[in-house]
């Protein structure tokens, strides 16, 4: 095409196509495919990019263009969530998806908005749960792909067919083991109502900065496990930790070592949460799963790679 426009005209400029009120419902998917908001914008923004590199003919010839985007994106999501495997095992320590905080608290935090940031676009409910995006990442790619579409999305199952490439049969299936992967995962899980949530993370709040190991211990359910993600950027403990008597004595350890705590209650992933920081600088950002009055796992991000949504 020449740099005069050619036959194009002004309906077929990206600026201006209506496919791109599409950009939140394919970057909600992504991000719950991925668990990662970089990695989730760049695979919508690679799936416009190949939809406005078609000749507009070709584009006018696609029956139903969100479904053709729906479709790149998951496949291109899917292409990732393989080498991703790959990428893990280099990963210095553990990992955990990025946590997404909630929209007015995040401008309160960061004193302003940063315009277009990802996290924008993002839905919070419980499909992006830092315990639910812990199990869906402990699925194979084509098993997280089917059950994302069809469970959350309602895609149906020949179209979820035609993206993971396996029949609707194989799709069932794997959307099926997704499922039980779920529901094994909340098993003994009472499901705390938001109000008593929130009550259980300002209890821990207070308990940890006044550095009271009895009063943790009786917050944590006996089998609580403590996971940080460092990403090799940040400290965080190389290995999960484990049982209340030994999380409670390592997080009195953590205080002693940050001399004042600072810790703010703030939505993560659209759980009560708590972030710590600095003055303005937010150092770690702390996901709970909490079963009626007890937490049952903690998730600690510190990696800075991943808190760039939290940060000025």
């Amino acid at each position: 095409m020449d740099d005069t426009g050619g036959n194009e005209d002004a309906s077929t400029r990206p600026e201006d196509d209506p496919l791109l009120s599409q950009r939140r419902g394919l970057a909600n998917l992504a991000y719950r495919l991925l668990g990662s908001l970089s990695e989730s914008e760049d695979a919508v923004q690679e799936a416009y990019a190949r939809w406005f590199a078609q000749p507009a003919d070709h584009r006018s010839a696609v029956a139903n263009p969100a479904a053709w985007l729906t479709t790149v994106v998951s496949r291109i999501c899917m292409d990732q969530l393989r080498s991703a495997r790959v990428r893990r095992e280099r990963y210095v320590g553990e990992w955990i998806p990025e946590p997404l905080p909630a929209r007015a608290e995040w401008s309160a935090l960061s004193h302003g908005s940063r315009e277009g940031d990802p996290a924008d676009h993002i839905t919070l409910d419980e499909s992006v749960e830092m315990a639910f995006l812990v199990v869906l990442d402990s699925m194979t790619p084509a098993e997280r792909v089917a059950f994302m579409l069809h469970d959350v999305f309602r895609v149906p199952f020949n179209e979820v067919a035609e993206i993971v490439g396996r029949t609707p049969g194989a799709c069932r299936e794997l959307a099926s083991s997704g499922r039980r992967r779920v529901a094994a995962a909340r098993t003994g899980a009472g499901g705390a109502g938001a109000r008593r949530r929130s009550a259980v993370v300002g209890e821990f709040r207070q308990a940890w900065q006044a550095k009271d190991v009895d009063a943790l211990v009786r917050l944590l359910d006996p089998s609580v496990v403590a996971v940080a993600d460092g990403g090799g950027r940040a400290a965080a403990s190389p290995e999960p930790v484990h049982g209340h008597v030994r999380v409670a004595e390592f997080l009195v350890h953590l205080a002693g070592l940050a001399g004042r705590l600072d810790l703010l209650e703030r939505t993560v992933n659209g759980q009560p949460g708590l972030v710590a920081v600095s003055g303005s600088q937010v150092l770690t950002v702390y996901a709970f799963d909490i079963d009626d009055s007890r937490i049952r796992r903690i998730w600690a991000m510190r990696n800075p790679d991943k808190l760039r949504s939290w940060s000025n």
